[in-house]
């Protein structure tokens, strides 16, 4: 069984990542930097609480500016990778960068609808402070030490980063194949983790990345951040209920129809082998390549560094089931698909079909993805007597045949042709600052807010938020490694099926695909 994804293949010898006395960290001089974003006070935008007031006008958006008012200790973190993602959630700790806060303010004064300002400033304070960011590139590094602030220094390798006896938490936002080995090591040197999905690029990965956390105590948190919004709470609520009756079918769901939704991703204008410390993005690669922008920026596409539409997409629907159904790693799993439209030298395929079967449950999960095709399909738990669909609404059908609810069919009471449950969130703009097309799957999947209060909230500022208190106050996480190992085995279970071409099945007792 090809247990690493793929063999190794005859390409370039390149030695791997050099080690933490090879490549100094560097306290990059902000000052430099900061020259030309004159559209805000550095001070004002870099840990420090901004008291705003949207009224459609720019400078009323960033005028007023306080430091926080925090009674604890703030903890003190490091973030690893610092890209798309990585500053995603830095602003979810209410760490923004200057030019992301103009953008926002300008597209708040084109149209009035657009929240996503003032959604940041209003979101829970978590009392951090970012005082180290590590990234391969120097234009994320320099960016990632704007945004953490005056006292954050940058490293290129995040061993250093590590090493620092004052950080103790690290947000891991990298590509999926460095995530097992960083997360080990922090866990290792003391430190709490919060990694972003896929937990990790194999299941041997897995496995020795759980046994790391368990023997170092570590407080751990797996970016499902759906997992905070509410409409998955009142979904467990009302399965636990028995509302569905018997489910024996779940149908779970990708279309995305754009180019940035496809992993083609912007090739920055700055990117050089100066730039960009080509052998530490390689690292534990299995394959090891001559430098190429198109694999650092887009290593989605590739085996080397990523999992696919299994690990980065079928992830978070099977999580949402998970967490609403409690359904664990199953039996067995039978995927299939291909390269059918983005012909253009990627290795992963673009249509991916997996099937999971529990026979201990009487249940099959489905999952059906393109990423040619943009129609919306939510994801469906089809019991015996009522269909639950669950996206950016969640909505439950009694079904016709129901034993359940018969007597009250029969009666006129409930009508199975319309909603006997509905929850619906108030209708807000929820355009991103990437894509609309992308930004809108998203949100349809509940993974950008959810609504507390009738007040719109990020997902990741309340998942990042539980972390931070768990480390504080001791408890567990809602995505910590049993569930973070669970995620992992199941999207690996169809990648192997898929790369071998066969039906596997798990064996929980030695924690291996058979």
């Amino acid at each position: 069984m090809r247990s690493q994804f793929l063999s190794k293949k005859k390409v370039c010898d390149q030695s791997g990542p050099g080690t933490g006395d090879s490549i100094r960290s560097r306290n990059i001089n902000r000052r430099k930097f900061m020259k030309g974003l004159s559209i805000l006070p550095a001070s004002g935008v870099i840990g420090y609480g901004i008291n705003r007031n949207i009224s459609g006008n720019k400078s009323a958006l960033i005028n007023e500016i306080q430091p926080h008012q925090t009674s604890n200790k703030p903890i003190r973190i490091g973030i690893i990778g610092f890209g798309f993602r990585g500053e995603q959630l830095a602003r979810a700790t209410k760490h923004a960068h200057p030019e992301w806060i103009a953008e926002m303010a300008e597209a708040n004064e084109k149209d009035s609808r657009n929240k996503i300002l003032e959604d940041f400033y209003n979101q829970k304070d978590l009392n951090i402070e970012i005082v180290g960011v590590c990234d391969v590139f120097d234009v994320r590094l320099e960016r990632g030490i704007i945004v953490g602030g005056k006292n954050t220094i940058g490293y290129k390798n995040y061993r250093e980063l590590l090493s620092q006896k004052d950080i103790e938490a690290v947000i891991i936002a990298t590509p999926d194949h460095w995530h097992a080995q960083m997360a080990i090591d922090a866990a290792n040197s003391g430190k709490h983790v919060y990694l972003e999905k896929c937990l990790t690029r194999t299941i041997e990965e897995a496995v020795a990345l759980k046994k790391a956390l368990r023997r170092n105590n570590i407080i751990f948190q797996l970016g499902h951040q759906g997992r905070q919004n509410d409409l998955q709470k009142r979904a467990m609520d009302l399965y636990e209920k028995g509302t569905l009756g018997k489910v024996t079918l779940i149908e779970t769901t990708t279309n995305r129809n754009n180019p940035f939704a496809a992993w083609i991703w912007p090739v920055h204008e700055k990117a050089s082998e100066k730039t960009i410390d080509w052998e530490m993005f390689q690292g534990p690669a299995i394959n090891k390549f001559p430098f190429d922008p198109e694999r650092f920026f887009r290593w989605r596409c590739w085996w080397e560094y990523g999992t696919g539409m299994a690990g980065d997409l079928l992830t978070h629907d099977y999580d949402a089931v998970n967490h609403i159904m409690k359904l664990g790693i199953p039996h067995s799993a039978t995927a299939s698909g291909g390269i059918y439209f983005y012909k253009d030298g990627r290795e992963v395929p673009d249509v991916f079909n997996a099937t999971y079967e529990y026979p201990e449950r009487d249940l099959t999960l489905i999952y059906s993805g393109t990423l040619a095709n943009g129609v919306p399909r939510g994801t469906m738990i089809m019991g015996h007597d009522a269909t639950l669909e669950i996206g950016q609404s969640l909505t439950i059908w009694a079904d016709s045949q129901s034993t359940k609810y018969k007597s009250r069919i029969e009666s006129g009471i409930i009508d199975p042709a319309s909603p006997m449950v509905r929850f619906r969130p108030p209708d807000q703009v929820t355009v991103d600052a990437i894509t609309s097309a992308t930004s809108k799957y998203f949100a349809d999947r509940g993974l950008m807010y959810t609504y507390l209060a009738g007040r719109r909230v990020d997902t990741t500022n309340l998942h990042i938020s539980e972390w931070l208190d768990c480390i504080r106050n001791g408890g567990e996480t809602s995505c910590n490694i049993e569930q973070g190992f669970e995620e992992a085995v199941t999207a690996h279970m169809a990648t192997v099926s898929f790369l071998e071409g066969r039906k596997v099945t798990w064996d929980a007792e030695k924690e291996r695909i058979l």
